[in-house]
């Protein structure tokens, strides 16, 4: 009877100190401090360029003919976004989630798309000259589409497009 009510005891303390743990550090776990977010937003021909955006969410943003030229998007969140005919030349797209975006007729020459998730996205009659798309995560229907069209060499990495779009 002294060992079930020791360990009831012990329960009651630590159910107290984590209840006290949780009210006296309310923050989440995966909170991102000082985001910006452009969810849901319109954003035709805002000008973006040369901002630094790195880890903002766009996600479903209205984003037609938005200049986003040289802008740091690394590690943004571009999800289910309208790109069309946006001018993203000489934008750094590492590591962000690009993922049922629209770029029909984007500008993306000597983008960096390395390490980016760019599933489900459509970049017909885009500029993708010197865009480097290395590690990148893209359908092979598009791969192939981009391939037909393919050349450059990106300014910054060094990496030609075919190459890096793994174009035979």
């Amino acid at each position: 009877m002294k060992k079930i009510l020791l360990r009831f005891f012990g329960l009651i303390v630590i159910l107290i100190l984590a209840f006290g743990w949780i009210v006296l550090n309310p923050k989440p776990a995966f909170a991102q401090i000082n985001t910006i977010n452009y969810n849901n937003i319109n954003l035709e021909n805002r000008d973006f360029s040369h901002a630094d955006l790195a880890g903002v969410t766009f996600v479903a943003a209205e984003m037609r003919g938005t200049n986003f030229q040289g802008a740091n998007l690394t590690n943004a969140i571009l999800t289910k976004g309208v790109l069309l005919k946006a001018n993203l030349e000489g934008a750094n797209l590492t590591g962000a989630l690009v993922d049922r975006v629209t770029m029909d007729g984007a500008n993306l020459k000597n983008t960096i798309f390395t390490e980016a998730t760019l599933t489900r996205s459509r970049f017909y009659d885009a500029e993708i000259t010197g865009a480097d798309f290395t590690d990148a995560l893209i359908d092979r229907y598009q791969v192939s589409l981009m391939c037909e069209r393919a050349d450059g060499v990106n300014p910054v990495t060094g990496m030609s497009t075919r190459d890096s779009l793994g174009c035979r």
